[in-house]
């Protein structure tokens, strides 16, 4: 606080030689000074010249002591922040003293800054009696009020979680929140610093249809801060989601898929990943747009029925092939039936490749006998004989024998 001095002396020369000192109206009189000779004599003129020499030093040295005893000036600040809906003296400037809570400014909106030129904030700081503000070179003064921002993101993911593994849904991951009004993001007054908790909650499975009630703790007030939201939430799946029309022979490619969310209703059964889904075939022609299912896929078919593929007779030492006649369809593995076109016999061999069919094992020598000797792809000459004549039994032994077992039934037979 400011240090009050005591009022200075007021002094008037008297007539007849005598000097009186007489104090401010109001004030008590000054005492009589004795004679230097004693009793209570007029004080000389020497005397009083000296005294008020003496109270003049004094009271050109109070002020100097007032001012280092005191307190600093007012100052001005060139930016302020608030959390209230007010703005006071004490926001905008230092050492304001008792007036520090005189209200002057409505606050900016929520989480915006404003700007005050220093000669309005002046001028209605006299109007309040606050005067002698030190301005500096401020020029003008922003003030900004503090926020607490809920984005959109926040508040669906405080949605999906009071829903979630309730009314039938899954996750909250895998829940989509639409509010019934654009919420880009909202605003509340910084002294909401409390996290979210549901305290009422609805929901319709049918519609999708939800009605919650949040409530926040607010460090200023005792109740805290209700917000209600309404709107849909969905339970969706990522699947893989043609781009283009796609036919049933066609082999999928990572361009003729994107990755989306949809709803769960929508995919029934087990949804396809796009990794999955390329360099598979569907089973039936399917429109772009559509989310494709596992059921829906099928590994690509190399053989299709009635297509002309060849036939390979494959045994240790032996490597034959001869043209066939696809009998079923089938993709890479699968174990389909062929024709023999030459000896009109039907075979079952394991897809290999593009309309190749491979035969294995000893059992399915003899029906593959005749044709080995009509092939061009036989690896041994074999000659044709002129005319039919009864196999030897030795002969037969041969055809019956594997390569490897040749030689031993032939010295056998000698």
């Amino acid at each position: 606080m400011y240090t009050r001095l005591s009022p200075p002396l007021w002094g008037r020369v008297g007539e007849g030689g005598s000097h009186e000192l007489r104090s401010r109206p109001g004030l008590p009189p000054s005492l009589t000074l004795p004679h230097k000779g004693g009793g209570n004599g007029k004080i000389t003129s020497r005397c009083l010249s000296c005294l008020a020499t003496i109270a003049a030093l004094i009271a050109l040295a109070l002020p100097a002591q007032a001012a280092d005893d005191g307190i600093a000036a007012p100052t001005l600040r060139a930016s302020v922040t608030v959390t209230s809906d007010l703005v006071r003296v004490g926001d905008l400037i230092d050492n304001a003293g008792s007036a520090a809570l005189i209200p002057v400014y409505r606050s900016p909106d929520l989480g915006t800054t404003g700007a005050l030129p220093v000669a309005q904030v002046l001028s209605v700081l006299r109007a309040k009696q606050v005067i002698g503000v030190m301005t500096g070179d401020i020029k003008e003064v922003a003030v900004t009020r503090l926020a607490r921002t809920l984005a959109n993101k926040d508040l669906e993911n405080a949605v999906a979680t009071a829903l979630e593994r309730r009314f039938g849904l899954g996750d909250a991951a895998n829940i989509t929140v639409t509010f019934d009004r654009g919420i880009s993001e909202m605003r509340l007054d910084a002294s909401n610093s409390g996290a979210l908790q549901p305290i009422a909650t609805r929901y319709d499975a049918r519609s999708g249809r939800f009605d919650l009630t949040f409530e926040i703790s607010n460090d200023n007030n005792p109740t805290p801060t209700k917000l209600r939201f309404t709107g849909t939430a969905i339970e969706t799946v990522e699947v893989a989601v043609l781009t283009r029309d796609i036919e049933r022979t066609e082999m999928l490619k990572s361009s003729d898929l994107a990755l989306e969310r949809r709803p769960k209703a929508e995919v029934t059964g087990e949804p396809a990943s796009r990794d999955r889904a390329v360099g598979m075939q569907l089973r039936r022609p399917m429109r772009a747009g559509t989310p494709i299912r596992v059921a829906d896929m099928a590994r690509p078919e190399f053989v299709q029925r009635d297509q002309n593929v060849t036939i390979i007779y494959q045994v240790p030492g032996l490597y034959l092939t001869t043209r066939g006649k696809a009998v079923e369809s089938g993709a890479e593995g699968d174990i389909v039936s062929v024709l023999n076109i030459q000896t009109k016999r039907t075979l079952s061999g394991v897809v290999t490749g593009r309309g190749q069919v491979t035969v294995q094992g000893a059992s399915q020598s003899a029906p593959m006998a005749p044709a080995v000797e009509q092939t061009s792809s036989l690896q041994r000459e074999t000659p044709a004989p002129a005319a039919p004549a009864p196999a030897s039994q030795t002969k037969v032994s041969q055809a019956q024998i594997p390569p490897a077992q040749f030689l031993q039934a032939q010295a056998k037979s000698e």
